[in-house]
């Protein structure tokens, strides 16, 4: 059954398409390495365990049928699995590798007595299957791309003839991978690789963590041939598919990177917004720390702002812990602090709410938009730690999953920001927040301090800004501490923690002396930052640089010899609250304290990057 629904916002008519929506439990049961969907299971969740090597006893198959199970080990251990099984006369019928699961015919009992093993992680029943290749259909899905760039008007902006042209948007994340969405000609300029991978031509610009080529698809994406185009409903198409994405990769496959290695990011985007080509007119951020020093002393909160001030408007998610402290850099009040909407599975606009975990700040400094980052449809990068340790539960069908957020909904507003400076290329920063502010609706449910629902359409094309519209805050100075910025988010390599006024070669950082440069876009010397060189590799304009995405699993690639497989953020989610309901161990960022370990101050094991200057 299909309806339409209309309601009047701010003096005009909106329409939303509707359809039949899908089955939650079916969504939610798509799994099996993306290659099959139960159409109905039931699921066991096994506690667990610190010992994944335990001996596993497993029953005689005893009274009843037998009935085909999947069975899924602990990472790493599925050999020993299968064969306890074997011994144990189950029939193993095969292996699903990629999610470390062997599908065996058991009795109810022996799929009971597994399930509480603490060998195990999970016992679900099999059912009759389908395709997942070909089971999502977008359109059923209120929280597909689809439905989402109809949720904000980006489909009306797109007739009305913004599309994101001629505007690049920085996307200072995990890098972006060419998959199907973003493979196009131009779509993707890499930056500089500042990542602890950027050493490895298997994996420099590469995303093998899977979170920044989502963002980047949330964006810009769009299936090649198919580019703001309204009709085309089962088609990918990000917010602003006229746009497009420069890719500056600071983290590593598990999210690992070091506040240094974020300002040097910024920074680059700064310095280099209109080199060669360039138009960088956005700076998106999907990631914040649990900083402990106001924002007017903080080195981050300092960079964005700087950032602000040089043309850039800069678009960052609030965080994931609900309550009155925005992360940093969110915490600076000129910037766009981004909180997630939910749309509660529907199509109709009056339950929308402010998701449950979106950090909303408060009368003092508050989220200033709220965007579609519930349950949110994005593009999948095989074999990314994500897609590896997700799959199970985030998958949709073979090209897409799906994750919830203020990440994904500080990216959608990147997008819209990007049609509105297509169609409206001399607004300031302050007046494209004003126009933000103004043009939009009002959030029906939840805590959103007048925070409101981007409206497109209006804010590109309707909607007056004055010529001095400007926000009136006292200006950040830079001039605190990098371990306060840091918060509890520390990087460690070896056992040993960075820690203190120093970058990731153990190089002093001077904050003062580096908001200096920052402010005069100077802190960059050709490939050199803080007296080191980071870029990883010249840039010549090529937009993918000959990189192939192989689909391998790089969970703990070395670079240059020198495995990061013990190096851990303790919690690290690059403010990604859910991949389609697994929890990020923590929500954003969370990482317990450190203490003991202290930085040795050599450059990571004597090694640096290779000194090439990007030109």
């Amino acid at each position: 059954m299909s309806t339409s629904r209309t309601s009047q916002a701010h003096g005009e008519t909106w329409i939303r398409r509707s359809t039949s929506m899908a089955s939650a439990a079916a969504v939610a049961a798509m799994f099996l390495a993306g290659a099959v969907a139960p159409a109905a299971s039931a699921s066991v969740q096994a506690a667990p365990s610190a010992s994944t090597t335990a001996a596993l006893a497993v029953p005689a198959a005893g009274v009843g049928p037998l009935a085909r199970y999947v069975v899924r080990a602990h990472p790493g251990h599925l050999p020993e699995l299968v064969a306890a099984l074997q011994a144990a006369a189950v029939p193993v019928e095969g292996t699903l590798d990629i999610v470390d699961s062997a599908v065996a015919r058991l009795s109810a009992g022996q799929a009971a007595a597994l399930s509480g093993s603490p060998s195990v992680v999970q016992v679900t029943a099999d059912a009759p299957v389908q395709l997942a290749g070909s089971s999502y259909d977008p359109s059923s899905d209120a929280n597909s791309m689809s439905n989402i760039d109809d949720l904000v008007n980006a489909d009306q902006a797109w007739a009305a003839g913004a599309t994101g042209q001629g505007v690049d948007v920085a996307l200072v994340d995990s890098g972006v991978s060419p998959v199907q969405g973003l493979a196009s000609d131009g779509q993707v300029v890499n930056g500089p690789d500042l990542s602890f991978e950027s050493q490895s031509d298997s994996t420099r610009y590469l995303d093998t963590f899977g979170h920044g080529t989502f963002m980047a698809g949330l964006i810009a994406g769009h299936d090649p041939g198919v580019v703001a185009d309204p009709t085309a409903e089962s088609a990918y198409q990000g917010v602003a598919p006229g746009a497009r994405i420069v890719s500056v990769k600071v983290a590593d496959s598990h999210g690992r990177t070091d506040v240094t290695q974020v300002l040097a990011g910024i920074d680059w985007v700064v310095q280099h917004a209109q080199d060669n080509g360039l138009n960088i007119r956005v700076l998106n951020l999907s990631f914040g720390t649990d900083s402990v020093q106001p924002y007017v002393l903080d080195p981050l909160a300092y960079a964005a702002e700087v950032a602000w001030r040089h043309g850039i408007v800069v678009v960052v998610s609030s965080g994931n812990k609900p309550g009155n402290q925005l992360a940093d850099p969110a915490i600076d009040p000129f910037v766009i602090a981004v909180g997630a909407l939910d749309t509660n599975g529907t199509l109709r606009r009056y339950d929308d709410s402010v998701a449950t975990f979106t950090a909303t700040g408060s009368y003092r400094r508050s989220i200033d938009v709220v965007s579609p980052g519930v349950h949110v449809q994005g593009l999948r990068v095989p074999g990314s730690y994500i897609d590896l340790r997700y799959g199970s539960t985030g998958r949709l069908g073979d090209r897409f999953f799906r994750g919830s957020g203020t990440s994904q909904a500080a990216a959608i507003t990147s997008g819209v920001v990007a049609l509105m400076l297509s169609a409206r290329p001399n607004l300031t920063p302050d007046q494209v927040k004003g126009l933000l502010s103004s043009t939009g609706w009002t959030v029906p449910r939840g805590p959103s301090y007048g925070a409101q629902i981007p409206n497109a359409l209006r804010a590109s094309f309707g909607g007056r800004v004055g010529p001095a519209t400007q926000q009136f805050f006292r200006p950040s100075t830079g001039t605190g501490l990098l371990e306060l910025s840091r918060g509890s988010m520390h990087v460690t390599q070896g056992g040993s923690v960075l820690a203190g006024e120093q970058d990731i070669f153990g190089n002093s950082v001077d904050a003062a002396a580096l908001a200096a440069v920052e402010a005069a876009g100077a802190s960059w010397d050709g490939g050199v930052w803080n007296g080191a060189s980071w870029a990883g590799a010249s840039w010549a304009g090529a937009s993918w640089d000959s990189t192939v995405w192989a689909g391998a699993s790089w969970d703990g690639a070395s670079w240059d010899g020198a495995s990061w497989d013990g190096a851990s953020w303790d919690g690290a989610s690059w403010d990604g609250a859910s991949w389609d309901g697994a929890s990020w161990d923590g929500a954003s960022w969370d990482g317990a304290s450190w203490d003991g370990a202290s930085w040795d101050g050599a450059s990571w094991d004597g090694l640096g990057w290779s000194g090439e200057a990007w030109s």
